[in-house]
């Protein structure tokens, strides 16, 4: 606490006290009394208020330390220093009652996200028994048509999983597994899962066996490297799709679809952010990047991308393991 401060707080006492002093000085200049009378016991009274002010000042000073070591979070009652005034007690009651309906609404919040996870986790479960049924039932069909329905399935599949990953990364406690993987193990069930649209959309698929292996979680990675497929396969009209391993830890999936526009480049990591591109598509949620960024985050891997328009995006990451970083 500053002095200046203190003196600010106090200014209306003080003020009075310097009136007194000048009321006295003038009554008795005024009667044509000796001014020593009213000078040695306003001189007197002087150092008594600056004293008090001391004590007073080192005593405030005391206890704002000991309000800035309390955090609201943990505050716990009898926790607040005693109160010197009504007004104090007053302002002690509001707080002790904000806290009181603060942590009654923490509650009520913990509570409706737990039930809002089960929710989902049970409608996911539930969901994909139709799914799974539907892909048996194509299966048995080598048609246009059962290709293009089972290319869909697959869609509404990812999305699920992406409704998932979504719900599980806010969650308090992270299910990374952080362990050495074959990258090509990783990679192949990925590329699997969209042979099908490969081969309906007629898009060449260039794939060279990365060979190596990389501190990470397996089921995330996965994750991740699908939301990328999946969006270069949405804007990929015609050319290729290739994926491959550029020095020792970086994977890079290009494609020679319709690129980025700059202006949206800088911002295609941002959580709901869709850009030209999505609202052209008006089916983007502008989530896919968002959640591959925060779960190369979680795993301490890094992602960029470079794009030119109309020429193609290249995606990269880097899985060699940085510091975690959690949010």
């Amino acid at each position: 606490m500053l002095i200046s401060a203190y003196l600010r707080a106090r200014r209306l006492p003080l003020v009075l006290c310097l009136l007194c002093a000048a009321a006295f000085f003038v009554t008795f200049a005024l009667f044509h009394l000796s001014l020593k009378a009213v000078a040695y016991p306003c001189a007197l009274c002087a150092l008594l208020v600056l004293l008090s002010l001391l004590w007073d000042f080192f005593h405030q000073r005391e206890r704002l330390h000991a309000l800035g070591l309390l955090r609201a979070e943990s505050l716990q009652e009898g926790q607040l220093p005693q109160a010197q005034s009504p007004m104090e007690s007053a302002y002690q009651r509001l707080i002790r009652d904000l806290l009181d309906r603060s942590r009654q609404t923490e509650t009520q919040m913990r509570t409706r996200d737990s039930d809002q996870m089960d929710y989902y986790a049970a409608w996911a479960h539930q969901i994909k028994t139709p799914i799974a049924a539907m892909n048996l039932r194509l299966q048995g069909e080598d048609s246009a048509l059962a290709r293009t329905l089972q290319a869909e399935l697959g869609r509404v599949e990812q999305y699920v999983e992406m409704v998932m990953a979504y719900q599980r990364l806010d969650a308090e406690s992270s299910d990374y597994v952080l362990e050495r993987c074959d990258l090509d193990e990783i990679l192949r069930p990925a590329l699997r899962r969209f042979s099908g649209e490969f081969i309906a959309r007629r898009l060449k698929l260039c794939y060279e066996p990365a060979e190596t292996q990389v501190l990470t979680d397996r089921k995330w990675l996965r994750f991740v490297i699908e939301q990328l497929l999946s969006n270069a396969l949405k804007y990929t009209r015609t050319g290729s799709i290739s994926v491959t391993l550029e020095g020792e830890t970086v994977l890079c999936i290009r494609d020679t679809g319709i690129g980025i526009a700059p202006e949206d480049l800088p911002r295609v990591f941002e959580k709901g952010y869709t850009g030209y591109n999505g609202r052209a598509d008006q089916k983007a949620s502008g989530l896919g990047l968002y959640l591959c960024r925060r779960i190369c985050m979680g795993l301490g891997h890094r992602i960029w991308i470079t794009s030119r328009l109309g020429q193609g995006t290249a995606v990269y990451l880097d899985l060699s393991t940085q510091e975690r970083s959690y949010e």
